[in-house]
């Protein structure tokens, strides 16, 4: 009988948020797979764990998921950790899970602490619906695009984002999404928590006073109808309609470039894929 994966969430900070079960099982299990192993030593130091710990992060997946999987094969029980919060959010984790069940590996989550759910539970914005993103692009021309798919996204988007991209991901948000009102959180459950609210633009401007620290979630509100009326079609539709106009692909890339701020190279990339389409 092959064992068990565990998928353990572990603290975004404030280690009494830890859990009891989490701590069992992180005692019990035969092998921990860490994305830090160093990070996590001191985690498992704290609460007493001393269970064998192995790496396993985006440059080594390939590697020590085979060796991973072949240790649940032989029987005994794995529990997967992040460096923070809750395990396979916006890390590799989903494909060691999604192998394990491939092969018909029992995975089982150890739930806790995930920054995006804490973040929404304190930014006072809309919950009944929302939709997280991830991480933006790091380029900018590409973080636009990314943003300007999102226009239409249903309900509070909540994103993440490093510290050091922070005003420069919150100046796109303006361009690009609009007066919506924005959320960010940083430094959640530990000493120097806050959120930051506002506009975009009012965000960007608290956070050059020199508070950009620690890993950001940023929330922003969603478009009422007024907004979205204001807003009007999305990149992609502007492209279609230009395209059924008779324009060139060159034509349409330019026009719409002009229109929305996007990257007239990655707009002619998509035009030319809705050519072929139409």
């Amino acid at each position: 009988m092959t064992g068990t994966l565990y998928i353990v969430a572990t603290p975004i900070g404030n280690l009494e948020d830890m859990t009891f079960r989490a701590v069992r099982i992180l005692q019990e299990v035969d092998l921990i797979a860490a994305e830090d192993t160093r990070h996590s030593r001191k985690l498992l130091s704290h609460f007493g764990i001393t269970t064998t710990l192995t790496s396993y992060y985006d440059h080594n997946q390939s590697l020590k998921g085979e060796r991973i999987l072949a240790t649940l094969r032989d029987g005994k029980q794995v529990a997967l950790i992040s460096d923070a919060g809750t395990p396979c959010i916006s890390d590799p984790g989903y494909q060691l899970v999604r192998d394990a069940l491939v092969e018909g590996i029992k995975v089982a989550p150890i739930p806790g602490a995930c920054a995006a759910i804490t973040a929404l539970s304190v930014a006072g914005l809309p919950t009944d619906s929302f939709t997280f993103a991830g991480f933006p692009p790091n380029k900018e021309g590409k973080r636009r695009s990314f943003l300007a798919g999102l226009l239409n996204a249903h309900g509070t988007l909540v994103l993440y984002e490093a510290p050091h991209r922070l005003t420069e991901t919150l100046t796109d948000i303006a361009d690009i999404l609009g007066d919506r009102q924005v959320v960010v959180t940083r430094e959640l459950t530990k000493l120097y928590e806050e959120c930051l609210r506002g506009t975009a633009r009012e965000v960007r401007e608290q956070a050059r006073e020199g508070r950009e620290r620690g890993e950001m979630v940023i929330l922003i509100a969603p478009a009422d109808e007024n907004t979205q009326a204001l807003e009007g079609p999305s990149p992609e539709e502007q492209l279609r309609a230009a395209l059924l106009k008779g324009h060139t692909v060159k034509e349409t890339a330019a026009l719409v470039a002009a229109a929305t701020g996007l990257p007239r190279r990655e707009l002619y990339a998509q035009a030319l894929l809705l050519r072929t389409n139409l």
